[in-house]
Formats: C-alpha cells, sequence, structure tokens
C-alpha cells in the first residue's frame, strides 16, 4: 500500500462584490418610502413577530435591549384616539377641529406601534441607548417594507405628552419615541428626489480637512 500525502484544501476566495441576494436585499432597502395612505390588511401572527424580530439586530451596546414597543390594533385603536384627543385638548384648547379630525384617521390606521425607550442603569449613556430604540424602530420599518406593508414613523406633540408617555406604560425617564403607522399600501405615493451621497458625506484626510467622496 502506497501511502497518500493529504494536502489542505485551497483556502476559499473572497466574493468581488456584492452577491445576488445581497443585491437583491439593497434594492428593497432603497425601494423603501414612508406612506401614511394605508388599509388593511396589516401584519399579524408569524409576520408581525418576524418584523419585531428584526428590531433585536439593532445595534445595541452591552446587550441592554434599551426600547421598548407597544401595539395598538383592534378595537383598542378606539381609546388610543380618544387618549391622543384628551392629550391635544388639554395641551391646547382652542386647537381647530381639522386638527382633532387628523387624529381620528391615525386611529383608523390597521396597526399602530409606540416606540419608547427601556433605559437600563448602565455605563452606556443614555443618549446611546435612545439612539439604540431608534435604529430598532428603523429595523421595523425595513421588515414592514421587506414583507410587503407600508409605514409611516410620526410624531407630532403626543409623542411628546407626558400623559400619553403614562398612559402606554412609559414612566420617567422613559418615554415615547413616536407611532409607527403599519397597513397595506392604499395607493403608492410619488416618489421623492433622495439626496446622493456627495451631498452629505466626505471623506476625511485629518483634523479639519476633508475632501469630497470620488
Amino acid at each position: 500500500m502506497t501511502d497518500t500525502k493529504l494536502t489542505a484544501p485551497p483556502p476559499a476566495q473572497a466574493p468581488e462584490g456584492p452577491d445576488a441576494s445581497g443585491l437583491a436585499a439593497l434594492e428593497v432597502l432603497l425601494s423603501r418610502s414612508s406612506n401614511n395612505m394605508l388599509m388593511d390588511p396589516a401584519p399579524d401572527g408569524a409576520n408581525l413577530n418576524l418584523i419585531l424580530q428584526a428590531a433585536s439586530r439593532a445595534p445595541d451596546h452591552g446587550r441592554l435591549t434599551p426600547w421598548r414597543f407597544v401595539v395598538i390594533r383592534g378595537g383598542a385603536r378606539q381609546a388610543f384616539t380618544k387618549l391622543l384627543r384628551e392629550a391635544t385638548l388639554a395641551r391646547d384648547p382652542e386647537i381647530p377641529p381639522a386638527a382633532l379630525n387628523k387624529i381620528d384617521r391615525l386611529g383608523q390606521t390597521p396597526l399602530i406601534i409606540a416606540i419608547g425607550t427601556d433605559l437600563k442603569d448602565s455605563a452606556f449613556p443614555r443618549s446611546e441607548q435612545e439612539l439604540s430604540g431608534a435604529a430598532a424602530a428603523m429595523n421595523i420599518l425595513n421588515a414592514v417594507h421587506a414583507l410587503g406593508y407600508a409605514g409611516k414613523w410620526v410624531t407630532g406633540g403626543n409623542s411628546h405628552d407626558p400623559a400619553v408617555h403614562a398612559a402606554l406604560g412609559f414612566t420617567p425617564p422613559n418615554r415615547v419615541l413616536g407611532f409607527l403607522l403599519i397597513g397595506t399600501a392604499r395607493m403608492a405615493l410619488p416618489e421623492q428626489d433622495r439626496p446622493v451621497p456627495a451631498d452629505y458625506a466626505v471623506e476625511w484626510l485629518g483634523p479639519k480637512e476633508t475632501r469630497p467622496l470620488g
């Protein structure tokens, strides 16, 4: 019997560029836009679970999970609308009826997710924890879009109102960061012009020295 010398397989070659699945995923991201012209159905069951799982992929220093989401749907939307109306009138009793009608329309959204903080005592600053919450919310919007639904992140006076925070279970120092409106797009909105990277990115060469991206 002749001994056979074993040789190691050649090292794997790094891809020269993104593969087809990566490009497809990027195309999904580049096609996302905000849309509040929504109708049923909204994601539920396994789809909603997948969407919320996407939040856990946000950057999270220390694995603190410093965010919490409150899902509002079905009959609870009426109570939510009532809460927002009362909070709005408490801040401004003379608010025009048109503004209250806008709140009523918001309450007809198929699915609303209140996004807020769940800050932890940590060496990581609260500001970084809040940024993690914002990143988690954006992951949710991207997942909503990837599954064929539509959504929009809204804020306004009620997202800063302590009474609304308390009713949704957020007590200081935690607070609401906004509301995600989610459903199926009733209509496609006109595409808006987007800035190109050269409008908001430069290459850093040293202190106070940059140049345009080439």
